[in-house]
Parts: structure tokens; C-alpha cells; sequence
């Protein structure tokens, strides 16, 4: 497989502490784009002494801003497939692999990590929701796989600041099909750097009132057609 048609990206807030490693592990198999959202740490410098392309925001854009500013480097540099990755850790870089092997060889546009367990009440909610309605098992796992023809069709990555599930979604309403891979990684000890619990439960429930508007006003536009 040609890795240079290939990224991963990842997102970093205060992550010196393994970003390194992370890309390190995650150069053997893909180009790494990590961009630091605004780090007081030296995340940045961690994550480009390993060997990765790194791109600073100068003000903090969160999770979703962050990587959106991840896949226009990617577009910029011509790769036609990106994974996205955790930068702490909790992904593990080996199952790259499996990813390439379903985009590049298998031409599965979508591809959808699974943890072994949800952290908050938030995402059991939101899950049971898009597994039933989607048949995903874990929308909300930081680790995807794209076609950049996905990202193109939607006009990027996110514009409703979706906890990363937006372009994954609008790709399934348009009948994208899919492919699931069981994710492991090592569990952070600490709090997650993006969102605190509460914070992070409430921009769940926000990212799922969104899915479900869509939903009715869908429906409400196939009555009204029909």
C-alpha cells in the first residue's frame, strides 16, 4: 500500500507527555499531521521532534475545530485517505494497519473504531440512539478512517462542533457504507484535555439534539414530497 496517499491525523491540547510516542508508533505505517491546539506544554515540539507535520492554532479551537483545521492540511497536501487518532494514547497506532488495508485495498470508504466500554452516561444515550438508527456501534470513538471524498461531499470535517461524528454521519444518511474494527489502546488515568465530564456530557446530548433535528426534518420533508 502507498503511504503517502494516506494521513493520520491527530488532534493535541497538552499532550506532551505521549504525543511523542504516539507519532513515533504511528509513523511506521502513515504521514502524521498532529495539530496543537494551542498547547501551553510543548506538545508541539514533542509531536515534531517524532517526526510528525505539526500545525499550531494560535487560539483554542477544541476537538472539532482542531481537526478540521487537520483535514484542510491533508487536503492541501493531497492525501485521499485520513484516519484520525487520540493523542494520549488510547488508540493503538498498530491497528493502522487494519484501517489501510480496508480504505486502500478494500475500498471501504467509512471506517468506524469500537472501544470496549463507553466512559460517560452521554455517550450510552447518544449510542443507543445512532446504533439503532445507523446500525454503529461507537460513533463517538476517536478513531475513523475516511475517504477524502467524504470530507469533499460534506465541505469539510465539522460545522456543528459534533464531538467528531458529523462527517461520519452525513456520510451514512447518504448510504456511505461502512466498515467496524474493534479499537484498543491504553486507558488514560487522567482527565480527558478537550472536555471535563459534565462539559463533555452536555456537548453529547448537544451533538445528538442535532442528529435527531436532522432526523425530523427529513422526515417531515418526505411527508411533504410524498
Amino acid at each position: 500500500m502507498d503511504r503517502s496517499r494516506i494521513a493520520i491525523l491527530i488532534p493535541a491540547f497538552r499532550e506532551a507527555a505521549t504525543i511523542g510516542a504516539v507519532v513515533k508508533a504511528a509513523r511506521e505505517y502513515a504521514d502524521v499531521i498532529v495539530v496543537d491546539d494551542a498547547s501551553p506544554d510543548e506538545t508541539g515540539a514533542e509531536a515534531a521532534n517524532a517526526g510528525a507535520i505539526v500545525i499550531r492554532n494560535e487560539t483554542n479551537l477544541g476537538y472539532d475545530g482542531t481537526l478540521n483545521r487537520a483535514f484542510e492540511e491533508a487536503f492541501s497536501r493531497g492525501f485521499a485517505f485520513a484516519i484520525t487518532m487520540d493523542a494520549d494514547g488510547e488508540h493503538n497506532p498498530a491497528l493502522v494497519n487494519a484501517f489501510k488495508a480496508l480504505l486502500m485495498e478494500e475500498a471501504v470508504p467509512l471506517v468506524l473504531g469500537v472501544r470496549p466500554r463507553k466512559q460517560r452516561f452521554a455517550e450510552v444515550v447518544m449510542g443507543l440512539y445512532v446504533r439503532l438508527r445507523f446500525g454503529v456501534k461507537d460513533i463517538l470513538c476517536g478513531m475513523k478512517g475516511y475517504d477524502m471524498k467524504l470530507a469533499l461531499a460534506n465541505g469539510g470535517f465539522d460545522h456543528t462542533n459534533s464531538i467528531g461524528t458529523e462527517l461520519a454521519i452525513n456520510s451514512l444518511r447518504r448510504g456511505t457504507p461502512f466498515r467496524q474494527i474493534p479499537v484498543s489502546g491504553t486507558q488514560r488515568q487522567d482527565a480527558p484535555r478537550f472536555d471535563r465530564r459534565l462539559r463533555a456530557n452536555m456537548r453529547i446530548l448537544a451533538a445528538l439534539g442535532e442528529i435527531l433535528r436532522a432526523d425530523v426534518r427529513a422526515l417531515f420533508a418526505s411527508s411533504a414530497t410524498g
